[in-house]
C-alpha cells in the first residue's frame, strides 16, 4: 500500500472579491501517494494553478482541509506554513526561477541555506543533486551560461536537495523543446520512483502523458477524471 504524503479534502477556493469573485475550486479532493507521478491536466482557467498553490501552502483554502505527511495544515499561521514548505515541498517552475548571480551549485543549495544548513554536508548534498540530474560538469556555471534544459535541471536539483516528500511542478516542460521536455520528464519519473516521495505535475502537454502513473483532469474547478495508468516511459 503506497503511503499518502499529501491530500486535499473537499477544498474550495474563492478568488477576488465582490462582483469579481470567482470560485476557482469547488470541492476538490486529491490524494498524492509516494512512488507516483501524477499529472493534473485541464484547460486554461480550470483551476490547475490554484490547486497547485493550495497544495503548495501558498494559498489557504476557503473551505476544506489540506494534509501534509498526515498533518492537517489548514489554519496554520504564515510562518508555520513557510516551515511546512521548507521541510516537505520542492517546487519546479516553468520559468526556472534561478538566481542569475548564483552558480548552479549555489542555486541548488538554496533550500538548505534557508533551513540554516551551511556546512560541507550541505555543499555535498547540492553537488550530489546536480550530479543526479546530469550536471556534474556545471557546478560553477551561472544561469546565463546554461541552456533552458540545463536550467530546468538545476531547478529540479534545487527542488529535491532537501529530500521533500512532495515535488510540485508547474508546467515544467512548457518552455522547452520536445527533446529537452521529454528528458526533464524522465528525470521527474525517476524521482517519483522513491516510495517516500510524490511528484505532482501541472501541464497542458499531452506528449508527457506516458510518464504518468495517474492523470487527473480538472474543468471549471471540479475534478472530472482520475485515471490510473501504467507508466510506459522511465
Amino acid at each position: 500500500m503506497k503511503p499518502i504524503v499529501m491530500e486535499a479534502i473537499d477544498v474550495v477556493k474563492s478568488l477576488g472579491e465582490g462582483a469579481g469573485q470567482v470560485l476557482a475550486l469547488k470541492g476538490v479532493s486529491v490524494s498524492l501517494k509516494g512512488g507516483e507521478l501524477t499529472l493534473l491536466m485541464g484547460p486554461s482557467g480550470s483551476g490547475k494553478t490554484t490547486l497547485l498553490s493550495v497544495l503548495g501552502c501558498m494559498l489557504s483554502p476557503t473551505a476544506g482541509l489540506v494534509r501534509v505527511s498526515g498533518r492537517t495544515i489548514t489554519g496554520l499561521r504564515p510562518e508555520e506554513l513557510a516551515k511546512v514548505r521548507r521541510q516537505n515541498i520542492g517546487f519546479i517552475f516553468q520559468s526556472y526561477h534561478l538566481f542569475p548571480t548564483l552558480t548552479a551549485e549555489e542555486n541548488a543549495r538554496l533550500p538548505l541555506d534557508v533551513r540554516g544548513e551551511r556546512s560541507l554536508d550541505a555543499l555535498d548534498k547540492a553537488q550530489q543533486a546536480l550530479i543526479a540530474v546530469g550536471l556534474s560538469h556545471k557546478f560553477n556555471s551561472f544561469p546565463r551560461d546554461l541552456s533552458g534544459g540545463e536550467q530546468q535541471r538545476v531547478a529540479i536539483a534545487r527542488a529535491v536537495v532537501g529530500a521533500p516528500s512532495v515535488v510540485l511542478a508547474d508546467e515544467p516542460t512548457a518552455a522547452l523543446d520536445r527533446e529537452n521536455g521529454l528528458a526533464i520528464m524522465g528525470l521527474l519519473a525517476d524521482i517519483a520512483k522513491d516510495p517516500a516521495r510524490a511528484v505532482f505535475v501541472v501541464t497542458h502537454d499531452p506528449r508527457i502523458e506516458p510518464f504518468a502513473d495517474r492523470i487527473l483532469r480538472i474543468e471549471d474547478g471540479l475534478l472530472v477524471a482520475d485515471e490510473a495508468r501504467t507508466r510506459r516511459l522511465n
